[in-house]
């Protein structure tokens, strides 16, 4: 894969990252913002005013120069750095599913962030027998000239990246990448940091990992992957939601067989009972990845800042346009495509009307670019 792309200023950089660190704008919205103001400047002059046409009952908090300045910081202080979509470190898989996020905090080789890669998840609490496997499919694909990405975890995750290390492996973090979880895994990151490997996480620095915070780490797992395997995952495991995540953005799912006996395996066997491929062997994995190596996947995101916008800036909406649109949303998830059709409002007022909305933490984003009041 390609590592050519745009390289943003360090103002655009620290504007970027003010954009993205501000309330209630998440990686859509960003997008948003920049195909709407043409630039993240201009779009962190906007906010405030967005968000009061979206009915917020106070002022948005619009972070600063001088907190993005410190954070950058930061990020230096622990050999990390901010990659922006587009940029030759990104991860190209990553760019192409929807929402991608639209910084990455990066601390490693972005040339291991860039080769194709093979997902590796499983049990926190494996088995020898499964840690093992796991083990083998990851040196395999490592040897093979993929990147391993993982989550560092404890079991299957450190057993993906002990094996895969000497080659360069992946980790995505929950939390912020001076945040380390679990502790125990600290020395495994400062490993893959040092020595050839890359960390990837989209939260800010200093950020300590909450439950909630763990399905957009398997996201980036999910989106950076051609293909995801899955090794020993119970029922309502996160190595599940990261297959779910993975097949939603159109990527190979394979699942490693268990015992029908063994709590660990019941999800992994659920995944082949729902048309996972199976796998015996690393041989299977090397197999099913090879005519993906070379797949260029559609890329979804904005490689760069947009040119600003030629003619008039478009125009406020109407308020009964803006009623119509509330009034047409409710709390069951429905398609934009649909909610331009139903209310007769002309998409680029619908999308302003669905921004305002956003900025003013009315709007909820579901899988698929559906959409509901909150």
């Amino acid at each position: 894969m390609s590592r050519s792309g745009i390289s943003l200023s360090e103002s655009q950089r620290i504007a970027w990252l003010r954009l993205i660190r501000s309330d209630n704008v998440g990686p859509a919205t960003f997008r948003e913002l920049i195909n709407h103001c043409g630039s993240a400047e201009k779009a962190l002059d906007m906010l405030p005013e967005l968000a009061k046409r979206g009915g917020a009952m106070k002022r948005i908090r619009v972070a600063s120069i001088a907190d993005a300045e410190r954070e950058m910081e930061v990020a230096a202080r622990h050999d990390g750095r901010f990659v922006a979509i587009g940029e030759p470190d990104y991860p190209p898989a990553l760019r192409a599913i929807d929402g991608a996020p639209p910084l990455l905090a990066m601390c490693g080789s972005g040339e291991t962030a860039t080769r194709p890669t093979l997902g590796i998840v499983g049990a926190r609490n494996a088995s020898v027998a499964g840690a093992k496997f796991a083990a083998m499919v990851a040196g395999a694909a490592a040897g093979a000239g993929y990147t391993v990405a993982s989550g560092l975890a404890r079991g299957i995750d450190a057993a993906a990246h002990h094996a895969s290390l000497k080659h360069g492996t992946l980790a995505a973090l929950a939390g912020g990448l001076d945040r380390i979880y679990p502790p125990e895994n600290a020395d495994l990151y400062r490993r893959i940091c040092t020595e050839g490997g890359v960390a990837i996480s989209e939260m800010p620095y200093g950020w300590e990992p909450r439950a909630r915070d763990f399905p957009r780490r398997n996201r980036l797992i999910a989106g950076s992957a051609l293909a995801v395997v899955v090794v020993e995952a119970a029922m309502r495991s996160g190595s599940l939601i990261t297959a779910r995540l993975a097949n939603e953005a159109g990527r190979l799912v394979l699942a490693v067989p268990g015992s029908p006996l063994d709590p660990r395996a019941q999800g992994s066997n659920g995944l082949i009972k729902q048309g996972a491929m199976i796998v015996c062997s690393p041989e299977d994995v090397l197999e099913a990845l090879a005519p993906l190596s070379n797949l260029e996947l559609p890329f979804s995101g904005d490689a760069g800042e947009e040119p600003e916008p030629e003619g008039e800036a478009p125009v406020e909406p109407a308020e009964d346009d803006r009623l119509r649109v509330a009034e047409a949303l409710g709390p069951s998830p429905c398609e934009i495509d649909d909610l331009i059709r139903f209310t007769g409002v002309n998409a680029a007022t619908v999308q302003l009307i669905l921004l305002e909305l956003d900025l003013a933490g009315r709007l909820a984003r579901h899988p698929g670019g559906r959409i509901s009041l909150t």
